[in-house]
C-alpha cells in the first residue's frame, strides 16, 4: 500500500463514482419498460445521430486499444499503425451496408444480426452458427477490456496479481461488480450515457498528450528520430525480425491484408451491431458514419504514444506498460488519475455494451429457438440481464485464471472467426443467390481453415502465406473468408433455396416520409 499514489487514485476514484452514479441514473433516460428485451438490449432504438455518435466510438475504441495500439507501435514500429486504416476503411462500409440492415431489422422486430439470418434464410442452424461464433469471439474481448484496466491500476501503485493474486485483483472485481449492477439495472442506456464521459476524457487526454510530451521532448523530429534508432538497434540484435518509422518490405502485404480483413470483421460483431441497431433511424447511422473519422485521427495521435515512449527512455518487459508508463514520467499526478480514469472507463462502455449484445444474441438465437420456444417478452429480458451478469463473470475467471496470453490468443483469433459470417449478413442484405445450408457450409469451411491457418508452432499468428503457396504472408481472415465464399457459391449453385423468406425488397429501404 506503500506505492500507491494517493493524489492519482483520489482523481482516478472521482471520475469512477461519477459515471457509476450516470449509470444507475441511466434507466431513468429517456424511460421505458425495460422488462422488454428491445427497450433494455437496444435502448428502444431511440438513440439519435448524437447519442450513437458518442456510443460507438466508445463501444470501437476501447481501454485495450488505447493500451494495445501504442505498445504494438512500441514493440515493431509502423506496423501497428494498421488499425488506423482499418477503422478509415469501416466508414463507408457502415455508410453503404448498416442503413439496410437497420431498416430491415427495424421492420421486422429483429434484435441481432442472427435475427436477421434466420429470417432471411429460414435456417435457424446458419443462424446458431452466426450467434455462437459471435459470443465465442466476444469474451476475449471483454477479458481484454479488463487487461487494460488492470494495468493503468497498477500504474496508481496497486500490487499485480502476480505480486498479490486476491489484492491485485480486488480493484478490478469490485469495478466490474460496479458495471454488472448497474448494466443489468440500466441495459443499454448505461453504456450510451457513460460514453459521453468516456470519450470527452479520451479527447482531452489525448490533444495535452500531442502538445506536452513533444514539447518536453524537443518535437516530433526528436522523436521519430529516437524511435528509428531504438527500431534499428533491435533489428541488429535481432530482437524483432522487422521494425522502422516506416514499412519494412515484408510488412507491407500483411499490413493491407490486415487492415481490409479487421474492417470486414468489425461490425459483425454482437457489441458493433448491438450499438448500431440501437439508432434512431437508417439516417442517424450514416451520419454518424460521415462523422466516426474523427475517433480514427484520434486512434493516429494515439498511436504515437508509442514512438513517444522510445524518446522519453521508456523501458519496460512488457509492452502493454508503455501508455501508463509514459504518463507516470511527463504528467503530474493529478492529471495521470484523469488520463487512468479515462482508460478504465473506457474498459466498462465497450464491456457493457459486449456483454449485452452477447446476451441478446444467446437468448434470441441459442436458448429461445432451441431450449424455450415460447418465452414470454418479460422472459426474454430477464434471461438476457441474467447473461450479461454471467459473461462479465466468465471474463473476470479468464482474467483471474488463464495467462493474458490465453485471451490474446483466442482475440487473435476472434477476428479470423468473426469475418466468416460476413457473408451470411453482408450478401443477405442484396442478395437471396445463396441458400442458408450453402452459407452454413460456407462457414464451416472458412471457420476451421482461419484456424488452420493461424497455428504456429509456438503461438496463434495472424497472417501465413496460405500453407506455403503464396509468396507473401496475408491476413488468415481475408483468406478463409475468400474459402468461405467460394464453397458458398458452389454449394449455392446445388443447394437450392426453397425456404421461405420472411423479408421483402421494400424492407431494406428507408420508409417514404409523409409530405
Amino acid at each position: 500500500m506503500d506505492k500507491i499514489n494517493w493524489v492519482a487514485t483520489s482523481v482516478f476514484v472521482f471520475f469512477f463514482v461519477l459515471v457509476t452514479i450516470i449509470g444507475f441514473m441511466a434507466s431513468r433516460w429517456k424511460s421505458a419498460d425495460l422488462d422488454h428485451i428491445h427497450e433494455w438490449g437496444l435502448g428502444g432504438r431511440r438513440f439519435g445521430a448524437w447519442i450513437t455518435w458518442f456510443l460507438l466510438g466508445g463501444d470501437l475504441y476501447t481501454a485495450y486499444t488505447v493500451i494495445a495500439v501504442p505498445a504494438l507501435v512500441y514493440a515493431i514500429g509502423a506496423y501497428g499503425f494498421f488499425a488506423v486504416p482499418y477503422t478509415i476503411i469501416v466508414y463507408p462500409f457502415i455508410f453503404l451496408t448498416m442503413p439496410r440492415l437497420w431498416n430491415v431489422t427495424h421492420k421486422h422486430g429483429y434484435i441481432t444480426g442472427s435475427d436477421f439470418v434466420e429470417g432471411r434464410y429460414g435456417n435457424k442452424y446458419l443462424a446458431l452458427a452466426v450467434a455462437s461464433t459471435g459470443i465465442l469471439a466476444t469474451m476475449p474481448y471483454i477479458a481484454l477490456q479488463l487487461v487494460g484496466m488492470e494495468k493503468v491500476i497498477q500504474a496508481l501503485g496497486f500490487p499485480s496479481s502476480d505480486e498479490a493474486p486476491w489484492l491485485g485483483h480486488l480493484p478490478l472485481t469490485i469495478a466490474f461488480v460496479i458495471l454488472a449492477l448497474y448494466t443489468y439495472k440500466s441495459g443499454l442506456r448505461a453504456p450510451a450515457m457513460i460514453a459521453f464521459v468516456k470519450d470527452i476524457m479520451i479527447y482531452v487526454f489525448v490533444i495535452a498528450a500531442i502538445i506536452v510530451i513533444p514539447y518536453k521532448l524537443g518535437g516530433y523530429g526528436v522523436i521519430f528520430d529516437a524511435a528509428s534508432k531504438v527500431y534499428d538497434a533491435k533489428v541488429a540484435a535481432k530482437a524483432v525480425p522487422a521494425a522502422g518509422i516506416l514499412l519494412q518490405p515484408g510488412q507491407i502485404s500483411p499490413y493491407i491484408t490486415l487492415a481490409i480483413g479487421s474492417g470486414m470483421a468489425l461490425f459483425m460483431y454482437p457489441h458493433s451491431l448491438t450499438g448500431t441497431l440501437s439508432a434512431s433511424s437508417a439516417d442517424a447511422i450514416r451520419r454518424n458514419a460521415i462523422g466516426l473519422p474523427a475517433y480514427s485521427l484520434v486512434l493516429g495521435l494515439i498511436a504515437l504514444l508509442g514512438l513517444m515512449a522510445h524518446a522519453a527512455g521508456i523501458q519496460v518487459k512488457n509492452p502493454q506498460d508503455v501508455v501508463p508508463q509514459l504518463f507516470l514520467k511527463m504528467f503530474p499526478d493529478w492529471f495521470n488519475g484523469f488520463v487512468f480514469a479515462a482508460i478504465a472507463i473506457g474498459a466498462l462502455v465497450p464491456a457493457a455494451v459486449m456483454s449485452i449484445g452477447a446476451a441478446n444474441t444467446f437468448t434470441r438465437n441459442i436458448w429461445k429457438p432451441f431450449i424455450n420456444q415460447h418465452m414470454s417478452a418479460q422472459q426474454e429480458s430477464n434471461m438476457a440481464k441474467l447473461l450479461s451478469l454471467i459473461v462479465k463473470v466468465g471474463a473476470l475467471l479468464v482474467i483471474f485464471f488463464m495467462p493474458t496470453k490465453f485471451a490474446l490468443d483466442l482475440q487473435l483469433l476472434g477476428g479470423v472467426w468473426m469475418i466468416q459470417i460476413f457473408p451470411a449478413i453482408i450478401f443477405g442484405l442484396y442478395t437471396r443467390f445463396y441458400s442458408g445450408w450453402a452459407l452454413l457450409g460456407g462457414w464451416a469451411a472458412g471457420f476451421l481453415v482461419g484456424t488452420a491457418l493461424s497455428w504456429g508452432p509456438t503461438a496463434w499468428l495472424p497472417v501465413s502465406n496460405f500453407f506455403g503457396l503464396l509468396p507473401f504472408n496475408a491476413y488468415n481472415g481475408l483468406m478463409s473468408v475468400t474459402i468461405n465464399i467460394l464453397v458458398a457459391t458452389v454449394l449455392a449453385l446445388v443447394l437450392p433455396n426453397t425456404a421461405q423468406d420472411e423479408t421483402r425488397a421494400a424492407d431494406f429501404e428507408d420508409a417514404v416520409k409523409a409530405a
